[in-house]
């Protein structure tokens, strides 16, 4: 069972940048896409991006494609989330997940997220 730990959220004005991480311990990530999702206040989690097990290829939500860059570090275990051109739409608790199934080789969007962190908070001000 793998224990993900996210972190970096904080408080930022609108236009700001700030850089999510995701730990993970009791299991290596190497093998598994990860994905990055939010949940704002009253509404549902959303998925925003997502990346495959080897690092070849990324996937996004529109809401975020062009601000948002998922990355991957197998070697240190780590998962990270770049945010750009923050907005205050984007406040959420952001959260990292991995997939239940190694070497998931069809669409991202189809990945099926199983492990999931505590969240981090992302507030934006404008």
């Amino acid at each position: 069972q793998v224990q993900l730990v996210e972190s970096g959220g904080g408080l930022v004005q609108a236009g700001g940048s700030l850089r999510l991480s995701c730990a993970a311990s009791g299991r290596t990530l190497r093998g598994y896409a990860m994905g990055w999702f939010r949940q704002a206040p009253g509404k549902e989690r959303e998925f925003v991006a997502a990346i495959k097990w080897s690092g070849s290829s990324t996937h996004y939500a529109g809401s975020v494609r062009g601000r948002f860059t998922i990355s991957r570090d197998n070697a240190k275990n780590m998962v990270f989330l770049q945010m750009n051109s923050l907005k205050p739409e984007d406040t959420a608790v952001y959260y990292c997940a991995a997939d239940r199934t190694s070497y998931y080789n069809g669409p991202l969007a189809g990945a099926d997220f199983g492990s999931w962190g505590q969240g981090t908070q992302v507030t934006v001000s404008s």
